[in-house]
């Protein structure tokens, strides 16, 4: 009787370790079921993110889109949400796991859009919350530049700002042979916010002697642009 009992058992034992076993392989790794791919619902999540329509984003997530899907264009959802200053509909994307240094195909990323195409105050309300989710401070876009060379050619100087704390290179030189320095007087105008930028470059530290590529200086651009309120900061920087 007592062998009988134990053969029941381990024969219990097994059913239950195939069950399990069988139960792992349908599942997954994680245990989990795994969303069926539809391009159709992860298109509607890009349109949707661009559309800024936040129900219709929230929707979809809950149905599986993947935020991680491109369209022809290489923009995934919160690259879409992004270039249309949607920050709330971004902060939905990234919560559900998108990746904030994922490029299009233009060399665009969340991050890096940012810093440059939508504003001082979106920009600067976007590029908080991307450093809050590892934003790469050292990507680069098609011209090689830091997002830093692209807000100081804005003249965005909050964003500038932004960028210097989270510790972004000061001297990173371009495809063009320019720093943020040199971009912010070369395509600045020389007004209260460019030289705004260029007071924060320097008193981070910035050198004010790098040249461009063909040899000529910040103070040399700035003294042959006018800019006489740069000029002045340049020469107490020591260029």
């Amino acid at each position: 009787m007592r062998h009988a009992a134990f053969l029941q058992r381990g024969r219990l034992t097994a059913c239950v370790l195939v069950v399990l076993a069988s139960a792992a392989l349908a599942g997954g790794c994680g245990g989990g079921e795994q969303a069926t791919p539809d391009p159709a619902r992860d298109a509607a999540l890009i349109d949707a993110a661009a559309a800024g329509d936040l129900s219709e984003v929230e929707r979809l997530l809950a149905a599986d889109a993947d935020p991680a899907a491109v369209d022809a264009r290489g923009r995934t959802a919160l690259i879409a949400a992004s270039y249309t200053a949607h920050v709330d509909v971004a902060r939905l994307l990234v919560d559900a796991g998108a990746d904030v240094n994922a490029k299009d195909e233009t060399e665009q990323s969340a991050y890096l859009i940012a810093t440059s195409e939508i504003g001082a105050a979106d920009g600067a309300r976007l590029l908080r919350l991307t450093l809050e989710h590892g934003a790469d401070v050292r990507s680069l876009d098609s011209y090689r530049g830091t997002g830093l060379i692209r807000a100081a050619h804005r003249g965005y100087a909050t964003i500038v700002q932004q960028l210097i704390d989270a510790g972004v290179e000061l001297d990173h030189v371009n495809r063009l042979g320019w720093t943020a320095l040199l971009e912010a007087i070369i395509l600045g105008d020389g007004g209260p916010a460019h030289t705004d930028v260029v007071r924060r470059l320097l008193a981070a530290g910035a050198d004010p002697q790098l040249p461009d590529g063909g040899g000529t200086t910040p103070l040399e651009h700035a003294e042959q642009r006018g800019q006489r309120a740069i000029v002045t900061l340049l020469r107490q920087a020591g260029a």
